[in-house]
């Protein structure tokens, strides 16, 4: 099911009557009906959420203060996706009600993270919702942490960019520090996504912070390493160092083969190859791969892979197969031509081979 099928007549049902229940002022049928109609099956999800918003606004006579109120009372009714609709409420109707509002999202936050609804606030009152921010950061409730990280990340996803942190990360920095060991798995993924995302546009910082924090403890090295997956994977050696993973001397990759050179789109192949470490040493590896795809104008775009991170012994060798798929999907399509894939060791090709993907 289409995750926008969650936004149903059922749901829109059940909404209707749990407002009308809590605010006699609100107008259930005529609510119904400007929603469920022919235009909303061409609604895709955030249009869905939206348009509720503005109906729930529409259809409610009262003020702000009130309506946040009634939100919060019935948020706990709905569940999972179902709940993005009363952040999303807060921060279309709550800009001109700053404390009002950050008081909802902090309770919000609690069934449904307020991660979207906290940028608009970010942009509007930097000054103010970063001290709230500072304060969730320190809060005993382990949602309230994760929204100090995820609702400032420079980039995240599906949201709009902070375009002020993008500039200047430094603002967040503070809140990384005092996350970085915390006790919650959930928070700690969200300050390595953070990272990451600071990573993109400022290396040199991230790479600062991750030696600072690497060796410190298992908490902060696994933040560390999946923070700086994106420089990983672009092979930046500063980034693999920290690693022990930025020499590739001596590892060589031999007899890379493909199961067929020309396969039609929506078809796989499989390539083998081996790795062979020719020092006297025990060696850590990073091993990738890179597929060059074709583009629409005849041109490449390449995308790296990772197969594996290993120890390998001193003059031995690890044979390794892999499955490669070439079926359309939603994130990409495929064009005909010269498809090139690429073995990566430890951030340094090695070994390249072509395959024709044809009609």
């Amino acid at each position: 099911m289409n995750l926008k099928d969650e936004y149903n007549e059922a749901f829109v049902e059940d909404l209707a009557k749990s407002l009308s229940a809590k605010a006699s002022s609100f107008d259930a049928n005529s609510f119904k009906k400007s929603i469920i109609n022919e235009h909303w099956e061409a609604k895709e999800l955030k249009d869905r959420i939206r348009h509720i918003s503005h109906q729930i606004n529409h259809h409610f006579d009262a003020d702000f203060n009130e309506q946040a109120k009634v939100i919060c009372e019935i948020a706990p009714m709905f569940k999972g996706l179902l709940g993005m609709q009363f952040p999303d409420f807060i921060q279309v109707y709550g800009l001109k009600n700053l404390s009002v509002s950050l008081k909802a999202l902090e309770e919000l936050t609690l069934l449904f993270s307020s991660e979207f609804a906290i940028r608009p606030f970010i942009e509007k009152y930097p000054a103010q919702s970063m001290k709230q921010i500072n304060k969730w950061s320190r809060s005993s409730n382990h949602h309230h942490r994760r929204l100090a990280s995820e609702g400032i990340r420079p980039r995240l996803p599906w949201a709009p960019p902070l375009k002020e942190f993008i500039k200047d990360p430094s603002p967040s920095l503070p809140i990384l520090e005092t996350l970085k060991n915390d006790d919650s798995e959930y928070v700690r993924k969200s300050v390595a996504n953070h990272l990451n995302d600071i990573s993109k546009d400022h290396p040199e910082l991230t790479l600062k912070i991750a030696n600072n924090w690497y060796g410190k403890s298992k908490k902060t090295d696994w933040i560390v390493k999946h923070g700086l997956r994106t420089l990983l994977k672009k092979g930046n050696k500063k980034a693999l160092a920290i690693f022990g993973l930025d020499n590739s001397k001596n590892i060589l990759i031999d007899n890379l083969t493909l199961s067929d050179t020309s396969i039609k789109i929506g078809e796989f192949i499989h390539f083998e190859f081996n790795v062979i470490n020719e020092s006297n040493q025990d060696r850590t590896i990073r091993l990738e791969y890179k597929i060059d795809y074709v583009k629409a104008n005849g041109s490449s775009s390449g995308k790296i892979f990772q197969i594996s991170e290993f120890s390998l012994k001193p003059n031995s060798v690890k044979p390794f197969k892999r499955k490669q798929w070439f079926k359309e999907l939603s994130t990409r399509r495929h064009y005909l031509g010269k498809h090139k894939i690429t073995l990566i060791v430890n951030g340094d090709k090695k070994k390249e081979i072509s395959l024709e993907l044809s009609n």
